[in-house]
């Protein structure tokens, strides 16, 4: 075995130092930009590549994330008990909160592309909001990275946003009692991470200890009342498609032929109640493919109600349940029907047992005497 000379090793250690020194520099520089860049690229990938909630390979990816993240927040707060007690590791807490950034990038989009396609944006806003809020609280506060309590109050809520949707897909149910488990699972979990934590960075564990607390009791409460106002989307449920009909024939289970009007021209693309025309007394159809992993059974409810103009009010018309079973990616397809009695603004809310609103179809019934012209169109 050969000794390099201690000049040459020195002369290679100093090499790399410098190459690192220059990444980093190089980085320092273009920081923003690329931050941006990998924020927005990321999102977007996510939103085309992250398909349903119940994939295996799906769920790893974000667990492993979550891993890198628990990680990194253990290490930081481990080299910042070094530097309170005189040591300065701060190249490698440069290149850890970095990390850090990247991988809570990636938790957050995910759930923020998930909940968006799951639940209706005008119910389901808060929880939607505080997704989003977080998500870019996540580029534009990066120096907040190197406190405790701004790292783990963040990892919490990303360990129960995950388990809002994983646990029903586990054990194939959804309620208020599976919720309840996942308060208990996310609680569980966090209280592990904090005694890795704390046997880590014990000083600035110490330091931190009650504001970590009254944060985690906050996120805690605050998404116990979003869900139970009905204000979360309902998670692992989707409504993959929707649309309102003059008849519909069933051909076979999941098979219809459908009559519609014809497709508005492009410029009525942000028209939000698009116009049916129907006689007195036709009856129209509420199609709707709602996505349920695999093994789930339950009941869904199209509420079929029209806007009161005099009372500022929506007026519940009709409820209808229907029986849904989980594991098409096209969703399970039902429909329901009912004889209109006014003209007006009207919309279809799928819902679940609980409450909370899957999905929403909006139309205007407009009364004519004659029937319009129709399109007939298939679904299969």
């Amino acid at each position: 075995m050969h000794d390099f000379p201690k000049n040459t090793r020195n002369a290679t250690e100093t090499r790399k130092h410098g190459i690192v020194a220059r990444v980093g520099q190089w980085y320092v520089r273009w920081e923003r930009p690329i931050s941006s860049i990998s924020l927005i690229s990321g999102f977007v990938f996510d939103a085309i590549t992250l398909t349903r909630v119940d994939l295996f390979w799906e769920n790893v990816w974000v667990l492993a994330h979550m891993l890198a993240v628990a990680v990194c927040i253990v290490l930081i707060n481990f080299t910042e008990n070094m530097r309170l007690k005189g040591k300065d590791p701060e190249k490698v807490h440069f290149w850890l909160i970095n990390i850090l950034q990247f991988f809570f990038g990636g938790i957050l989009s995910t759930f923020l592309v998930y909940y968006f396609r799951s639940g209706t944006i005008t119910v389901s806003w808060p929880f939607i909001l505080i997704l989003a809020g977080a998500f870019v609280a996540n580029e534009r506060l990066k120096h907040h990275y190197s406190r405790l309590v701004f790292q783990v109050s963040l990892f919490f809520l990303s360990v129960f946003a995950f388990a809002i949707f994983i646990v029903p897909v586990i054990v194939h149910s959804i309620g208020p009692w599976i919720f309840i488990l996942c308060g208990v699972v996310s609680i569980a979990v966090i209280w592990l991470f904090i005694l890795i934590l704390r046997s880590a960075s014990h000083e600035r564990f110490r330091k931190s200890k009650w504001p970590l607390l009254i944060s985690l009791a906050t996120i805690f409460i605050s998404i116990n009342f979003l869900y139970f106002y009905n204000l979360i989307p309902p998670l692992p449920l989707s409504l993959k498609d929707g649309g309102i009909y003059h008849s519909l024939t069933v051909n076979a289970p999941g098979n219809y032929t459908v009559t519609s009007e014809p497709a508005a021209p492009w410029w009525d693309f942000f028209e939000i109640y698009k116009p049916v025309h129907i006689a007195t007394g036709t009856p129209l159809f509420a199609y709707t493919a709602v996505f349920s992993p695999a093994q789930f059974q339950f009941n869904v409810t199209h509420e079929w109600q029209r806007y009161d103009t005099a009372t500022g009010q929506w007026i519940t018309m009709a409820r209808i349940p229907l029986g849904v079973a989980g594991g098409a990616d096209g969703g399970w397809r039902t429909f329901s029907e009912i004889i209109p009695t006014l003209p007006g603004k009207w919309r279809v809310n799928v819902k679940t047992p609980g409450g909370a609103v899957i999905g929403r179809i909006d139309f205007a019934v407009i009364f004519s005497n004659s029937t319009p012209p129709l399109e007939t169109s298939s679904i299969d």
